[in-house]
């Protein structure tokens, strides 16, 4: 008698994976990343037909279903790795999941290649001509878990977020038909063309993959649009998405100076490269904050304040015009890099100094020219930034040129010395030096020519169209030398490559203004310390402490670093009584002429200690003052354009 085995029905997926894996091993489907499909540059046969449905808000799941035309045989598919914009391998695979194949309805296996965690590899049956996929997205519900993008009042959609795409093809000879379910009576905004919307089903112009990833969408229960270009020919949106309806009142002459900022990079680049443009901007204590950059629109989240405390928050309304520079400044033209065949090809960042770092410039020019933030505001902030970059540390063993690779490095996750580790000091340092560069410029041409026209001239190309442009090192010092002829690459290598001491500040005195120390901050200074909650001892103590008393971004060999203090240490008393703010800026005051060190009571997980602090140099604030006899560039630097 011949005994008969009952299979657990709970065992069945497994043992479909093994003879699945059995299979494909002995194919050497599964072997290595190696068998993956590289990119050809020919058309994918068929449309893809992705549908999104974004309506279940309360649980914040994205459930998706893609039609995919196929053929008979190996296929792999890929979900997106190498997120443009976030310059890294930062595709939120951790949030994909419920992955279902099916065709005519019968369920096929996959497997997951060995070496590479974004591919799939599925083995179609003959006659199949359509792979259906099914699987969820789902959105960061805290914030250890990530960054939330869709809450009870406002949703985001990242393209790249939600789509599988078969391997062996250049993403942008992939053709996708988007299709939007939304929450009952949501508007949205975003730089696709809607085809048809009926209800609350849209559906989207077909477009291919790389167009489709760099065109996200915000929806939301509240929403509005103003238009920031009226009468031109290429029309500007601010679309506003809130946690409530009062948060999107924003004052007339608020919105004048937002559609002022738009008039002076019109000036400023003198083209346009996007059929239409559309700031999304999400004003949310819920929403997951950002700043990402798309060829004709830009992802920005804020707090809900923005417009409504609008006193409070000038120092944030930098983002719209870094974000709108990036327009013409890292999406128009790229560094040669970024040219990458699809989403799964390694980024090189060599040249995000440029990218980046010329983009944080512009933004910050573009705030003050436009009125977002008063100039003598500004000022105070590249005060902040030349007295940020002058005392990092870790400057000694890392050039700002290596910071390029920290988002594959780091991919922008805290760390425990940051001023000695470094992190993506390319954007504000890089910024420093293209003041230096600017006013080079200026000074060489006798105020005749600036980086103004370096703008035009390398950003300002080929109006209207808006296939990408890339560009290479020697590029832009061709295009540097044709507006005023220099050693602008030994210039630019020493700036990037150097170790200092200090940050590259010759483009501040250059500007007629140097960096000083106070023993108060400035007004704007205070009211931005003020709304972060932070005191800021950077200066004096080499430290700051947050409203909870958290000793925080501690300077590497600084008075607090030479004392043994750390991150995640709370600090409870100063010279024996309860921790305040105003009570250790009172003891660094009195230290000045006293004979006995700061003696700070901190406590680090159960250990308590007493610390001596021996610093006698008195607070510290850093504050730009006019070199006398200088002509004053930074201000003409900041001036609108005419």
């Amino acid at each position: 008698m011949t005994a008969t085995k009952t299979v657990s029905p709970s065992r069945l997926p497994r043992l479909r994976a093994a003879a699945l894996l059995a299979a494909l091993l002995a194919t050497g489907l599964a072997a290595h990343a190696d068998t993956i499909p590289a990119p050809a540059d020919q058309p994918y046969p068929g449309t893809i037909v992705l549908k999104v449905d974004a309506s279940n808000t309360a649980q914040q799941i994205f459930r998706i279903r893609e039609s995919i035309p196929v053929r008979p045989g190996k296929l792999t598919l890929l979900y997106p790795q190498w997120v443009p914009g976030n310059h890294g391998p930062s595709g939120p695979l951790n949030q994909f999941a419920g992955l279902k194949l099916t065709v005519d309805g019968k369920s096929l296996d996959w497997l997951r290649d060995m070496v590479n965690m974004y591919a799939f590899h599925v083995e179609v049956p003959a006659g199949a001509t359509t792979l259906e996929a099914e699987y969820q997205y789902l959105s960061p519900l805290e914030a250890n878990q990530g960054r939330t993008t869709m809450t009870g009042e406002m949703l985001g959609v990242q393209w790249h977020a939600m789509a599988l795409y078969p391997a062996g093809y250049r993403t942008r000879a992939i053709t996708v038909q988007p299709k939007l379910t939304l929450p009952a009576g949501w508007q949205y905004g975003t730089a696709l063309e809607t085809a048809q919307r009926t209800g609350d089903e849209v559906v989207f112009q077909p477009l291919d993959l790389e167009k489709l990833v760099d065109s996200p969408l915000f929806a939301g229960r509240y929403f509005r649009r103003f238009d920031l270009a009226p009468g031109a020919r290429v029309p500007v949106h601010l679309d506003l998405v809130a946690d409530t309806a009062e948060a999107l009142e924003a004052r007339p002459e608020q919105i004048e100076l937002h559609r002022a900022m738009v008039a002076q990079a019109l000036k400023l680049f003198n083209s346009q490269h996007y059929a239409h443009y559309d700031f999304l901007l999400a004003l949310s204590d819920e929403f997951g904050g950002i700043g990402r950059e798309h060829h004709q629109s830009s992802e920005n989240g804020l707090r809900t304040g923005y417009f409504t405390d609008w006193a409070k928050n000038e120092g944030e309304r930098s983002l719209l015009p870094h974000e709108f520079a990036h327009s013409w400044n890292g999406k128009f033209r790229r560094p040669a890099g970024q040219d990458v065949p699809d989403f799964n090809t390694p980024l090189q960042n060599s040249l995000l100094w440029v990218y980046e770092g010329q983009t944080q410039y512009w933004g910050e020019v573009l705030s003050a020219r436009s009125g977002l933030i008063k100039m003598e505001h500004m000022r105070d902030l590249f005060a902040a930034m030349a007295a940020r970059y002058d005392t990092v540390q870790g400057r000694d063993w890392r050039a700002v040129q290596d910071t390029t690779n920290d988002p594959i490095i780091n991919s922008r996750r805290p760390q425990p010395w940051s001023n000695w580790q470094r992190a993506e000091d390319y954007y504000s340092e890089g910024a420093l030096i293209w003041l230096d560069v600017d006013t080079k410029i200026r000074e060489m041409s006798g105020e005749r020519r600036s980086l103004n026209d370096f703008a035009r001239s390398f950003f300002g190309v080929d109006d209207g169209v808006s296939v990408a442009s890339h560009y290479t090192f020697e590029d832009v010092v061709q295009a540097l030398n044709a507006v005023q002829a220099y050693d602008w690459a030994s210039f630019l290598r020493a700036r990037l490559d150097g170790h200092g001491p200090g940050a590259p500040l010759d483009g501040l005195t250059r500007a007629g203004w140097k960096l000083v120390y106070a023993d108060k901050p400035t007004d704007f200074l205070k009211s931005q310390e003020d709304q972060s909650k932070w005191a800021n001892f950077q200066y004096s103590l080499g430290f700051s402490v947050s409203a909870e008393g958290r000793i925080e971004a501690l300077r590497w060999e600084g008075p607090g670093f030479r004392a043994g203090l750390s991150g995640n240490t709370m600090l409870l008393a100063v010279n024996g009584r309860a921790y305040k703010a105003d009570l250790l800026r009172a003891a660094i005051t009195a230290a000045k002429d006293g004979k006995q060190p700061i003696e700070l009571l901190v406590r680090k997980g159960n250990l308590y200690r007493t610390i001596a602090l021996d610093y006698r140099d008195g607070l510290k604030y850093p504050r730009l003052e006019r070199i006398p006899g200088t002509p004053d560039r930074l201000s003409a630097i900041l001036q609108p354009l005419k």
